[in-house]
């Protein structure tokens, strides 16, 4: 009999496995099928450049069958429940659906609710929805005070907030409001970034372009009416726009099997992937307790090790130890404004050292946009 190979969740992380692993296995000896609740593939990344209508709803997600091979099987249903002792998942359309090895991939979502009067009084650009909203606010804007702060950890893509704030100067610049506008930015760390040395970088291009730098502030609501950002700490900040990033919580599958931590992430082992406690269930991207980035870039780079360990087990063979071994490796670009990036690359034991931004940074980051839809999700590059 085939093995069953079960992949929850048809994000970066979730196509690009279930696409290496029927490259890889030998033919016949498997099936594949993806499960995802809406048989759309999003490119997150996007939502920086809608919200400053450089990029729009059409560019940004495609049909997720259309980046998947045609030996994968796409199953569109909602996940419920996981019971690992039977090794079935319980969908909500067509009920249980068994597996030998299981991939989670469900990403996290948005908790809004965690933070009162974020919904009302604050924008964001963290789903399609929310950034579509920010570009039509953004658009008529006239000046006053803007807001850009992170309401909760973790966040997934720690860079965006610092991206966005740094395109928004250069958007109010380029429509002469910037001189009628006072852009502060709340971080909830003793630094604008979640790594040391990318602060170092930062913190001077903030200074040099007027953008106030709060550090320590953990926001612990808004008030829509007056509108003023609170902090746990006691601090009020009087906005005419407030763009916050909204806390993430684990999918509500992981939880409801109680399979997560208080988060709704998932136990992980740094190294092999694989759920802690559990047989034949391993874990990609966002829905990990990893002490990593929540981003694309970082399920790109675990999906080959789990890979390797699924086609050992259906082989019956070992999995070749530096195949199979994740070491936190991290690769993303980093925009800087002004058509000026840099790239962080790292892992668990060497911390990023970005190059110098350059137009060079940015145009390759604008040719990966591109490029993605063929390499990335279908597992080329």
């Amino acid at each position: 009999m085939p093995a069953e190979i079960l992949v929850l969740g048809g994000g970066v992380g979730g196509s690009r496995t279930a696409n290496l692993l029927a490259r890889q296995l030998p033919a016949g000896s498997a099936r594949v099928r993806v499960v995802d609740a809406t048989g759309l593939h999003v490119y997150q990344p996007g939502f920086l450049y809608l919200a400053f209508g450089q990029a729009n709803g059409g560019w940004l997600a495609r049909d997720l069958r259309s980046l998947l091979r045609r030996d994968v099987g796409l199953i569109v249903d909602r996940a419920r429940r996981i019971d690992t002792d039977a090794k079935v998942v319980h969908l909500e359309q067509e009920g249980p659906v068994g597996y030998d090895h299981l991939v989670i991939a469900t990403g996290s979502h948005l908790d809004h609710a965690s933070v009162p009067g974020l919904t009302q009084g604050a924008h964001g650009f963290y789903s399609l929805k929310d950034a579509e909203r920010l570009r039509e606010e953004l658009r008529a804007f006239q000046g006053g005070t803007v807001i850009v702060g992170i309401a909760g950890m973790p966040y997934k893509c720690p860079p965006a907030p610092v991206e966005f704030v740094l395109l928004l100067e250069e958007y109010l610049r380029k429509r002469g409001v910037r001189d009628r506008t006072t852009i502060k930015f709340l971080s909830p760390l003793n630094r604008v970034f979640t790594i040391e040395s990318a602060s170092q970088m930062v913190a001077p291009i903030f200074e040099q372009k007027g953008i106030e730098l709060h550090t320590f502030v953990n926001i612990e609501s808004v008030d829509p009416d007056k509108r003023q950002v609170l902090s746990l700490e006691g601090e009020t900040f009087d906005y005419d726009l407030a763009v916050l990033v909204p806390p993430h919580r684990g999918a509500d599958v992981i939880t409801a099997s109680g399979l997560g931590d208080r988060g709704g992430w998932l136990p992980t082992d740094r190294h092999s992937l694989r759920v802690e406690g559990v047989d034949d269930v391993y874990a990609i991207g966002d829905c990990t307790d990893l002490p990593i980035s929540k981003s694309g870039s970082t399920a790109h780079y675990e999906a080959h090790p789990i890979v390797e360990q699924i086609v050992a087990a259906v082989e019956g063979r070992a999995p070749e130890p530096k195949k199979a071994r994740y070491e936190g490796q991290v690769m993303c670009f980093f925009e800087m404004g002004d058509r000026k990036a840099t790239i962080i690359r790292f892992d668990y034991d060497h911390p990023p050292g970005p190059p110098k931004p350059s137009v060079v940074w940015h145009l390759a980051k604008w040719g990966f946009n591109r490029a993605y839809w063929y390499f990335v999700p279908r597992g080329i590059f």
